[in-house]
């Protein structure tokens, strides 16, 4: 009978309710990014609750695959912070237990997580784009809820635009009303000034009873004569006074909800199997649409010779091609253009020029029908490759996350946050860049897609190996030794006074060794007293088994004496630089390929200037070691000579 491991046990009791809790609470904000971005296309509108409620649902389904990578994310950096602050990931992994073995049971969990995200990509979130996106368009569509204000013109009902002075909240009347109808046009404009008014809606919501009190209206009149006449006869308008007035306006103030069946063909509602039949189809219609504008440029006459003739043999019509115009001599053009006045010279250049322009039209404009096939081609695969990224993305973000929350040990909603929320950014710009690349054909769809993934790829499998070797990857002091090795820069040495020593420092072997290093040392500076011209830098540089035997010679003399008792020369020792082994030393090691290298200018002066000032840091550096072993034999011999003092006191007595 299979029976889970108490420690895997633990590891998804630890991880899903954190993983539960931050899948909401992304999804929320997601959803609050959503109702921003779209507020206006609701407030304001009169419906219902159970229309909002509808679509909020709908986008949070289609929300779902921004929040679930997120969501991983954060849980796995919380779970995983936590088993790091808590010193329980330390008690795993001296109990003999891998970073791996404790990841497994995630591992598992989060496999079937990114199976059923493809499901959910390829089944129901189709389905819910179109749902959402059908409610959206009719919340559009529906005619702002009636508010006329006091002091403003108000234009949201069609045709007509209208000012109100004062309102009666009690009694629903307008005062000071001003009326512009210009439902005909801005030309015939009608305007209407009443004293009162009262606005109601007729029972079926389709149209607005304007009652009007004690008022007048100027109208523009139309007529069939000319400007001319007009301005000569003068413009003919109509004034009407009026005790009451009703109006009826057309205003639908139904909400109409859009059908899914004009969704339903778009690439947001089509699963894996029809976006691929989809994309065939286009595919073959593409390459027919180009294959037909390829015959339409091959048939055009060259030179004024037709490529093809039609025939017609039994009532029936063919096509053939023409035999190629075969010349006895070739045509000398330059001198038949020459020959030619200036206005006939003038005439064939410009039909020359006039036909290119009119051929290249016209292709362009049969090209637009083919751009077009080919971006809702585009469309189409992109959201075919979608269905794949979601699953993947899963996985990455947990062996970022898991990972990264192991080396930083920092649990919690502080840290894990920052950088979840930090890398996810990345991520998102990432990703929305290679989408508008592929969406504009620049790069191919599946490089613009799963650009997110391979940029995030890598750091995935570095944080997990750093992880899994317990390295310190936020320990500043190694990246900044790294810079130091890289620049050349000196090095500071650290050693500490050991608390028990094993075996003690003889001052004969610790002066033989010092008195050794700092005669290799005078040598080398004797050796490379100048500074190395441009070709000898090229040619020959510096020994580097030299430079290296005086390195090893400098450790093993600070290693022996590591084992003193005297905290004097545990500092000395700590004035001892660094020796590294720079490739600038001697970039080439080869006098023919050096010389070649010194020709190629301006690289070869920018690298002899580095390189010289790495010689010199290096000098500067091995005549620090002479002066530390001088003070340090300087320690040795006193410290011998006192020693010798109390022996021979002690044998006096």
């Amino acid at each position: 009978m299979f029976k889970i491991k108490r420690l895997y046990l633990f590891v998804l009791q630890t991880f899903l309710p954190l993983f539960i809790m931050t899948f909401f609470i992304c999804l929320f904000i997601v959803l609050m990014q959503f109702l921003w971005k779209y507020i206006d296309d609701l407030v304001g509108k009169g419906l219902d609750v159970a229309v909002i409620g509808e679509l909020f649902f709908y986008a949070a389904l289609t929300m779902v695959p921004l929040a679930l990578p997120l969501a991983i994310l954060l849980a796995s950096l919380m779970a995983f912070g936590n088993l790091g602050e808590h010193l329980e990931l330390t008690a795993m992994k001296s109990a003999g237990v891998s970073l791996i073995k404790v990841m497994s049971p995630l591992i598992i969990f989060l496999t079937f997580v990114s199976v059923g995200a493809f499901f959910f990509q390829n089944d129901v979130l189709p389905k819910a784009q179109v749902k959402m996106w059908s409610l959206l368009f009719s919340m559009r569509q529906k005619s702002p809820e009636l508010d006329i204000p006091e002091g403003a013109f108000y234009d949201q009902i069609e045709g007509y635009n209208l000012y109100v002075k004062h309102k009666d909240r009690e009694t629903g009347m307008l005062h000071g009303m001003m009326i512009y109808d210009v439902s005909n046009g801005y030309g015939y404009a009608n305007i209407i000034v009443a004293d009162s008014g009262k606005l109601s809606m007729t029972t079926d919501k389709k149209h607005l009873v304007l009652q009007l009190y004690s008022g007048e209206s100027f109208e523009d009149l139309k007529d069939n004569r000319s400007a001319v006449s007009r301005r000569k006869a003068g413009m003919l308008y109509r004034r009407e006074s009026f005790g009451h007035k009703e109006i009826l306006i057309p205003f639908d103030a139904t909400f109409n909800r859009m059908g899914d069946e004009t969704m339903s063909n778009q690439y947001i509602g089509k699963n894996f199997k029809e976006l691929s039949h989809t994309i065939d189809s286009l595919t073959v219609r593409s390459d027919s649409i180009g294959d037909g504008l390829a015959d339409k440029l091959r048939d055009e006459p060259l030179c004024g010779v037709a490529q093809r003739r039609v025939i017609y043999h039994d009532n029936k019509r063919y096509e053939e091609p023409i035999p190629p115009v075969t010349l006895s001599k070739a045509i000398d053009v330059d001198s038949i253009i020459n020959s030619m006045s200036v206005n006939d010279k003038r005439n064939v250049i410009d039909l020359a020029k006039n036909k290119a322009v009119r051929l290249k039209q016209e292709m362009q404009f049969k090209g637009y029908s083919l751009e077009d096939n080919l971006a809702t081609m585009r469309r189409h695969e992109i959201e075919l490759q979608k269905k794949f990224t979601l699953s993947f993305a899963c996985l990455i973000f947990f062996f970022i996350g898991a990972p990264l929350g192991a080396i930083i040990r920092k649990g919690g909603l502080g840290v894990p946050i920052v950088i979840s929320v930090f890398l996810f950014i990345v991520y998102y710009i990432i990703d929305n860049t290679g989408y508008k690349l592929a969406r504009d054909g620049r790069w191919s769809v599946w490089e613009g897609i799963w650009l997110s993934s391979e940029v995030l790829l890598p750091l995935g499998i570095f944080l997990t190996y750093k992880a899994v070797n317990d390295s310190a990857v936020f320990n500043p002091d190694a990246y900044i030794n790294f810079f130091k090795r890289i620049t050349g820069q000196q090095q500071v040495r650290h050693i500490q006074m050991k608390d028990i020593v094993m075996d003690d420092v003889v001052p004969g072997v610790a002066i033989g060794k010092l008195t050794q290093l700092k005669s290799d040392c005078e040598s080398f500076l004797l050796r490379y007293d100048k500074r190395q011209d441009y070709f000898s830098y090229w040619t020959k540089g510096y020994d580097k088994s030299v430079i290296r035997k005086l390195s090893q010679e400098e450790e093993n003399a600070v290693e022996y004496l590591e084992n003193s008792t005297q905290a004097l020369v545990i500092n000395k020792l700590m004035d001892f630089p660094i020796l590294r082994q720079l490739y600038t030393y001697n970039p080439v090691g080869n006098k023919k390929i050096g010389i070649i290298v010194a020709c190629v200018l301006p690289i070869g002066l920018i690298g002899y200037l580095i390189g010289t000032m790495h010689q010199k840091n290096l000098k500067r550096d091995i005549r620090m070691v002479a002066k530390v072993c001088d003070e340090l034999l300087v320690m040795l011999n006193e410290s011998s000579e006192k020693d010798a003092d109390i022996i021979n006191r002690e044998n006096g007595k």
